[in-house]
């Protein structure tokens, strides 16, 4: 099971239990047993406008407000759990795909080349930044692309802040999309093909391309209406096609996950994209993982944090 890298790891096993998800519109809190099933989910819904989320400006605009929602959902958790896992909105850091034909052999130079090519993209200074990079798919020649995510680390502190001020402790961090991802590599429902993951959340939509368990490629922009979601599902498949030797995709996925999505909304949706690409679009089905009650009635809202949350029980089981 190849699974997506994590933004960052701030300490080592045992994997964490419990994950909050901070998005723009809510906080939504998860449990998951020895069996790795989903044993409860809690989502608090946040006041408009308290959280706007950004990769270059404060994204807590009422810190109160979403401290106090955040321990909310900590209290109704079982077990009151302090240490967590943390699901952060996509918008809130930039992810780049960059290829190296020569890879270095010692990692301090490794780190200073990633970072000396995130300079010439990054929209804040990169000595501002938290800089993460896992290895990606093979290039021709031997080179190696590589994941990079950068966040400014004023915004980090204040995501870990908000927790510390509400009880808990962000032991890790990861963006919701790549957690998504996870949560479809973890289930086995990615396969061989290649797979469209379509994220629709609440102030942002990300589009991102798996090949074989590596991601191929991650485009994330503001939401401006179902138009412009169509545009960006259309351009995304046009350079699939064109510069990426795409073959077509073996699955297609969508997850609506703003809190006052309804599941007609997700269906509209859907449609939507079927009709504009041809072929089925399914939702994020969690199988056993996602177990019963609230887990399988709110899969859009507990794909995420679940997607992280098997990804360090998985690091933990092989060592990885």
């Amino acid at each position: 099971m190849a699974l997506l890298p994590r933004l960052g790891r701030l300490f080592t096993p045992p994997a964490p239990t419990a994950c909050l998800e901070i998005a723009g519109d809510r906080v939504t809190g998860i449990t998951i047993g020895r069996g790795r099933g989903v044993t409860a989910v809690v989502t608090e819904e946040l006041a408009e406008g308290a959280l706007v989320p950004s990769a270059n400006a404060a994204n807590l605009v009422d810190p109160e407000a979403v401290t106090e929602t955040v321990a909310r959902v900590l209290r109704r958790l079982p077990g009151n759990p302090t240490r967590v896992a943390l699901v952060l909105p996509d918008s809130a850091a930039k992810v780049s795909l960059m290829t190296f034909e020569q890879i270095p052999a010692r990692a301090a130079d490794l780190d200073k080349l990633v970072r000396w090519q995130a300079r010439k993209t990054a929209p804040f200074r990169i000595e501002d930044a938290q800089v993460t990079y896992v290895p990606g798919r093979p290039a021709e020649g031997g080179g190696r692309e590589f994941v990079v995510t950068l966040m400014r680390r004023d915004v980090v502190e204040e995501y870990e802040e908000v927790c510390a001020r509400a009880g808990g402790h962000a032991g890790l961090i990861d963006l919701a999309s790549f957690s998504l991802v996870n949560t479809i590599l973890a289930t086995g429902a990615g396969g061989d093909a290649d797979c469209l993951l379509v994220h629709v959340a609440h102030g942002y939509s990300t589009i991102a391309v798996v090949r074989a368990g590596h991601l191929l490629l991650f485009r994330n922009r503001p939401a401006e209406g179902d138009g412009n979601l169509a545009d960006l599902v259309h351009q995304t498949t046009m350079y699939y096609e064109d510069r990426l030797q795409g073959a077509g995709f073996g699955r297609v996925f969508l997850a609506a996950s703003a809190a006052r999505t309804t599941s007609d909304d997700a269906s509209t949706l859907r449609r939507s994209l079927q009709s504009r690409l041809d072929r089925e679009v399914e939702p994020i089905d969690l199988g056993e993982d996602g177990g019963s009650g609230q887990g399988a009635a709110l899969p859009d809202l507990v794909a995420a944090p679940l997607g992280l949350l098997l990804r360090e029980r998985h690091a933990t089981e092989t060592g990885a």
